[in-house]
């Protein structure tokens, strides 16, 4: 189950993984570095995106929890 969290840069969804659930290797864009498989990590798209929920999900993301938690403007709702 996603979570919107709010920022300065927009809305985003937010959706975490488990261990069991990370099959694939990733790379965060937050510090570049690999989320391994078996890591626990988060998923996110925009919330608020233009161009409709497709291309967001399509444009989705997985970071470290620790690096999305550490990036600015961040607030939950």
């Amino acid at each position: 189950m996603a979570r919107v969290e709010s920022a300065g840069d927009g809305e985003w969804m937010v959706r975490s993984v488990s261990p069991a659930q990370a099959r694939k290797e990733y790379t965060c864009p937050g510090c570049g570095a690999t989320v391994a498989p078996g890591t626990a990590h988060l998923v996110i798209w925009r919330e608020d995106w233009i161009f409709g929920e497709a291309d967001a999900i399509e444009g989705r993301r997985h970071w470290h929890t620790a690096c999305w938690r550490g990036r600015s403007f961040r607030r939950s709702r």
